[in-house]
């Protein structure tokens, strides 16, 4: 009788599936279009006194992308003081829309993978899934392991792509 030997297994392929990185990035927006008089202008002794009374807690532990979706001219400072009471309880503050903000986090989780586990092995970059994963995040992440891979896969260990094959 003929032994099946599971070649895949035995290839000594890593898995590297990016679908964690996406998932668990809690991001919300912080608006300053409430603040404004008329969503046009904003009132500093106005804008102040509303800070001092909003909820801040319902911010604590996310990461906070804060922005103006009105179409006003607001000062920098605005953005500075909103800061210094979201800084306290969030767990970053960061200019722009959420989904700036979650492609900024998904790039800082990718630059911190480790090397190590990944220097001179042969890595596939999974590529499909349920979790939507965006292209930026497969070209960071393949200039990331480059330098230490011995080869570059995307795919399944199964069916892949080459990418890269060190020389």
């Amino acid at each position: 009788m003929e032994t099946i030997v599971n070649k895949v297994a035995e290839s000594g392929i890593i898995t590297l599936d990016l679908a964690p990185y996406v998932k668990g990035i809690d991001v919300v927006a912080f608006d300053l279009t409430p603040f404004l008089y008329m969503q046009m202008i904003l009132k500093e002794k106005d804008y102040r006194a509303a800070l001092q009374t909003h909820d801040w807690q319902q911010y604590a532990g996310k990461h906070v992308a804060v922005h103006c979706t009105a179409d006003a001219i607001v000062p920098v400072w605005a953005y500075m003081l909103a800061a210094t009471y979201l800084q306290p309880v969030a767990a970053s503050v960061y200019y722009g829309t959420t989904q700036e903000l979650s492609k900024s986090l998904l790039m800082q989780h990718i630059q911190a993978i480790p090397l190590e586990e990944y220097t001179d092995k042969r890595v596939v970059i999974k590529g499909c899934g349920d979790t939507p994963i965006p292209d930026a995040a497969y070209l960071a992440v393949s200039a990331h392991l480059r330098p230490v891979v011995k080869s570059l896969m995307y795919g399944e260990p199964c069916s892949t792509v080459p990418i890269y094959k060190k020389r």
